[in-house]
């Protein structure tokens, strides 16, 4: 298979860093669409209930994306670093590992959820009303896992080596089709809640068979020979790929964490603050996919240009990158206020939660450039290979000053603001101390 590769260790890197990321961007606003088409689709053809209920899996669901995209990030690295030295045999070998790994945490997850989902939705304080619409959605959407799983993984393999335009073809086409599946399951068959999420695993299957056959019929290095699967797994690397991957997924599922606090306590402020969030957060999240972008970008650049040893083009990846990320954040914020009434009158017909969603608007993707400061800086450091520091400061600066923020502040000022400022609060914590360490980081590798 001949696909359009970049060569990251030479010649110019602005342009690179765009060709390599826009891909990437329209690929996580597509793989967003999964989950923005229920939330549509429901909002329009069912109930603000049902809408609520797909709201109210989204901190879950990302608790579980994070878990994926942190794994096979720590493949990607490998891969990325084995290339930069030239060491094709073991870019192959964390190939097969990965696959391996991959299959197995997919199923994991997939047995696991079943058992977790009612006691989570009693933590979280999900309303009796929305209860059971809630956890049928959880519990069908969670038969896709291993679909999910081994999208993450195989997309991860390819951007090591420059192609990010196949995992955009595959989840375009599996997009379109969760659209339609949508339409045909929630307003003609009327299955509500169920149809969106049977609709999703479906549309998951067909991504990873479109990308599991692509990297079969790769042609070079990367080719998936399942021959080799028991011959190539490797636990050293294994562990390697855990030591890398398994820090960034801590910190984004310790991010999604607290974001399930959150949830728990926007649950508490009644059904339309709910569906209002839900709505806002479709938005917010396929606005920030240009930042996420830029850092998956990041990752990459560093990884394959540490292992060839060329420490000043790693930093100037990390200043190019942040700076992109911080103007993209930026734009997003103006574009964001700018067209939010519309975007939420055409989601939701009622005044009050498209006026609690622009609130949500207001507080969070206004400041997300604050966030982009601390995700470039992290995804940075993992390109080096450091994830477990950025992950310490994530805890303690995202997940526990949200936390604080939801025990001690909120109870005294129960409104949906208040509660939303959080969110640059942990921002700016994470940023400052990110920056001092990663400037000490740099300062280690420059002795």
């Amino acid at each position: 298979m001949s696909t359009p590769r970049i060569d990251m260790l030479q010649g110019s890197l602005w342009n690179k860093i765009l060709a390599f990321s826009l891909p990437l961007i329209l690929t996580g606003i597509f793989e967003q669409l999964f989950n923005a088409a229920d939330t549509l689709i429901l909002g329009r053809f069912a109930s603000a209930a049902a809408m609520a209920a797909v709201g109210n899996n989204t901190p879950l669901v990302g608790l579980i994306v994070y878990l994926f995209l942190g794994l096979s990030l720590g493949a990607n690295v490998l891969i990325a670093q084995a290339l930069g030295a030239g060491n094709l045999r073991a870019a192959s070998r964390t190939v097969h590992t990965a696959i391996v790994l991959a299959f197995a945490t997919g199923i994991a997850v997939a047995l696991l959820g079943q058992f977790v989902t009612v006691p989570v939705m009693d933590w979280l304080g999900v309303p009796p009303d929305v209860l059971p619409l809630t956890t049928i959605y959880f519990r069908l959407f969670l038969l896709g896992m291993p679909f999910l799983c081994l999208y993450n993984f195989i997309s991860a393999i390819l951007r090591s080596r420059g192609d990010t335009r196949t995992p955009f073809y595959a989840l375009f086409e599996a997009s379109l089709l969760n659209i339609l599946l949508d339409l045909l399951f929630v307003a003609v068959f009327g299955w509500g809640t169920a149809g969106a999420a049977i609709a999703t695993d479906l549309s998951l299957l067909v991504c990873a068979a479109k990308l599991l056959r692509a990297l079969l019929r790769e042609s070079g290095i990367l080719r998936l020979d399942p021959r080799l699967l028991r011959a190539c797994f490797s636990p050293a690397v294994l562990r390697r790929i855990l030591a890398i991957g398994l820090p960034s997924a801590l910190q984004g599922m310790m991010f999604d964490i607290a974001n399930l606090v959150l949830q728990a306590a926007i649950n508490s402020l009644g059904e339309k603050v709910m569906a209002a969030s839900a709505a806002a957060f479709t938005v917010e999240i396929i606005l920030y996919y240009g930042v996420f972008a830029l850092n998956q970008t990041c990752t990459t650049f560093i990884g394959q240009n540490y292992g060839a040893r060329n420490l000043q083009r790693c930093r100037r990846i990390g200043a190019l990158c942040l700076a992109f990320a911080v103007g993209v954040a930026l734009f997003n914020g103006a574009f964001a206020l700018l067209t939010m009434h519309t975007i939420f009158s055409h989601i939701s017909s009622d005044p009050e939660v498209v006026l609690l969603a622009e609130t949500r608007i207001e507080c969070v993707v206004a400041f997300s450039f604050l966030c982009a400061i601390g995700d470039t800086l992290s995804a940075a450091l993992r390109g080096y290979g450091s994830s477990v520091i950025p992950a310490v400061i994530a805890f303690f600066t995202i997940c526990g000053s949200r936390l604080a923020w939801v025990f001690l502040f909120f109870p005294a000022h129960h409104t949906f603001r208040d509660l939303l400022l959080c969110y640059p609060l942990s921002w700016v914590l994470a940023a400052a101390f990110l920056g001092i360490y990663y400037r000490t980081y740099l300062r280690h590798l420059r002795a």
